[in-house]
C-alpha cells in the first residue's frame, strides 16, 4: 500500500489500536469491525474508519477487518517491523529504567548506550554501555545514530539537545521537563508527565464530584 501523509493525532492514535489488537485473547474473531474498535476504546466509529484508511485498504463491508492483517500494516506503518538504533543521554535513574525496559524491542527500537556526564556505571545491570559524554561525537559517527532520548534536568536538556543535533541526530524523545528549541527539519517528541498527571487529577476530581 503506498504511504500517505499522516497527521501527528492520527499517529498518537495508531499504536492505541494495535495494543488493543494484540491484547485481544487467542481464539478471538478473524476479523473486527470499526464499529468494535471505536466501542472497545471509547472513539467515533468514523474518526476509527478514517484512521484505519491511512493504513490498509479498507475492511470488507458488514464483516470488518483481518485482525491479524490489521496488526501486520499497523506495525509495518509504524516503522515496529524495522529496528531503529538509538542513544540515550542521562543514566540517572530514569535513564537506566528506559535502559533496562526490554519491552522497546516490539515498537523497534533498540538503545544502543548511554552517556552521562558523570556516569556511576560502565554498563547497565542487563549489559549496556554507560559511556561519559566526551565519547558522543565518536559514537555517533560511527553507530550513525539518528536518534536520541534526553533523560536529564530540565536545566541541562537545551545544551544536551543541540549536541545531538550537533552529531547528525534527526529525532529526538525528550523525557526532560521543558521546551526545545530545534530546527524545523528536527522532531522532538515531548513525554510531559506533569500534563499527564493534571489530565489523571482532573478525571478524579470529576469523579468525586459526580459522588458527592
Amino acid at each position: 500500500m503506498e504511504r500517505k501523509e499522516i497527521s501527528k493525532s492520527v499517529l498518537k492514535r495508531l499504536p492505541g489500536y494495535l495494543s488493543y489488537l494484540k491484547s485481544l485473547p487467542e481464539g478471538s474473531a478473524t476479523y473486527i469491525s470499526a464499529t468494535a474498535l471505536a466501542n472497545a476504546l471509547g472513539m467515533g466509529e468514523v474518526q476509527v474508519r478514517k484512521d484505519l484508511a491511512m493504513v490498509c485498504d479498507g475492511g470488507r463491508p458488514k464483516i470488518g477487518y483481518l485482525r491479524e492483517r490489521l496488526i501486520e500494516d499497523i506495525s509495518q506503518f509504524l516503522g515496529y517491523d524495522n529496528t531503529t538504533d538509538a542513544i540515550l543521554i542521562g543514566a540517572g535513574k530514569l535513564g537506566q529504567a528506559l535502559l533496562g525496559y526490554g519491552g522497546f524491542e516490539a515498537y523497534g527500537l533498540n538503545i544502543l548506550a548511554a552517556f552521562d556526564a558523570a556516569p556511576i556505571a560502565e554498563q547497565t545491570q542487563e549489559g549496556k554501555p554507560i559511556y561519559h559524554i566526551s565519547q558522543l561525537e565518536s559514537f555517533c559517527r560511527a553507530n550513525n545514530v539518528l536518534m536520541g532520548i534526553i533523560t536529564v534536568p530540565a536545566m541541562h536538556a537545551q545544551q544536551v539537545c543541540q549536541q545531538l543535533i550537533d552529531n547528525g541526530i534527526k529525532a529526538i524523545w525528550n523525557f526532560a521537563p521543558t521546551h526545545l528549541d530545534v530546527p524545523s527539519n528536527i522532531l522532538v517528541q515531548n513525554e510531559n508527565m506533569a500534563t499527564s498527571l493534571a489530565v489523571l487529577s482532573m478525571h478524579l476530581q470529576a469523579q468525586i464530584k459526580e459522588k458527592k
